[in-house]
């Protein structure tokens, strides 16, 4: 009897709970970066709770992570989602395929880096920052300060920009939509796709102002810092920064635990030690020297100048909800500009 009433218990409850020994990941953040963090999470819990990670491939931008996850959608597989930035983090928003969590991120966290549900935060960023070759533009006089100068006649294919697609390029772009209105904003970026030289990726805008293929490109700081430390004839422009212009546009890692994910009590562990101050700490010493967000980490990366940058002010989710009307239009106009 106590046999058959055990059975019954089982069944009514549904499946048996599976053990939190682990945690699925997909990360979009390169293994280099993130699997170290994600051991040190394995250690800090004793070896109890194992992450079991899936990277992206640069091969698809961190689409295939997303494609994967919707496709998921009714029996996940992940637990945790680790992006690279934050346009297709708030579209997996906006699909109800993230559980709310609890931020313990306190109240100086920028309401940009929060999701309004609660749904995602935002930690570790990248500025996008204007890349110059001092030995085609040796006068810093002479530098590109904004990022409106990607259209400007007197830089006519001398300057670049990854394609606005994927990544951080295509976030950029729907952030610029959003901030100039679809109007202005289409005609800016016909503008640019007239003028500048359209490269497949960010690493490539980097590679190609380093060799002196073009004078400067629009880039991340991951990138840029990476030519620079490698004694590349750069310098790094935060553009944006006088008065009246919008400010640089820094876009943040998000992490995000799936809604029913296997093992919640692993990824809600996870999370909230990936949003740590020491975990944004040990980005920022890497050699992408990522940019922390929290007010308690200790380590300034070195890809920071010395005077403060002031940030562009951003709706991220408002970017992310005109993204499926923009990307076509994108498509349109930079069908057959892709260099490599």
């Amino acid at each position: 009897m106590f046999v058959a009433a055990a059975i019954l218990v089982v069944a009514a409850a549904g499946c048996v709970p599976k053990a939190e020994n682990e945690v699925v990941v997909y990360s979009a953040l390169d293994r280099e970066f993130a699997a170290p963090i994600l051991g040190a999470f394995h250690r800090a819990n004793d070896g109890q709770i194992t992450p079991v990670p899936k990277y992206d491939v640069e091969s698809t931008k961190t689409i295939g992570l997303v494609n994967r996850l919707i496709a998921e959608a009714d029996a996940p597989q992940c637990d945790v989602f680790w992006n690279n930035e934050i346009l297709h983090t708030v579209r997996l928003q906006k699909m109800g395929l993230l559980e709310p969590h609890d931020w313990q991120v306190g109240e100086n966290w920028p309401p940009s880096m929060q999701a309004s549900d609660g749904t995602w935060c935002g930690f570790a960023a990248r500025g996008r920052v204007l890349l110059v070759n001092t030995q085609l533009l040796p006068d810093p006089e002479q530098w590109p300060q904004t990022v409106a100068e990607l259209a400007d006649p007197k830089w006519q294919d001398r300057c670049a920009l990854a394609r606005p697609l994927f990544g951080t390029t295509a976030t950029h772009a729907a952030v610029l939509d959003v901030a100039l209105g679809a109007e202005q904003a289409e005609t800016f970026f016909r503008a640019v796709a007239d003028n500048a030289t359209v490269l497949s990726g960010n690493k490539q805008v980097a590679l190609a102002v380093a060799s002196g293929q073009v004078a400067w490109g629009l880039t991340d700081t991951d990138d840029a810092i990476i030519e620079k430390d490698d004694g590349m004839p750069v310098e790094i422009v935060f553009p944006d920064q006088q008065p009246g212009q919008p400010g640089c546009l820094r876009i943040p890692n998000t992490v995000a635990v799936l809604k029913n994910a296997p093992h919640p009590e692993a990824a809600r562990r996870l999370v909230d030690y990936l949003m740590s101050s020491q975990t944004e700490d040990r980005l920022a010493m890497g050699i992408s020297s990522q940019i922390p967000v929290s007010q308690d980490a200790k380590v300034r990366p070195h890809v920071l100048p010395e005077s403060p940058v002031r940030w562009m002010e951003v709706d991220f989710e408002a970017a992310a909800e005109r993204w499926e009307q923009l990307a076509p239009r994108l498509e349109e106009i930079f069908a057959g500009e892709l260099e490599f």
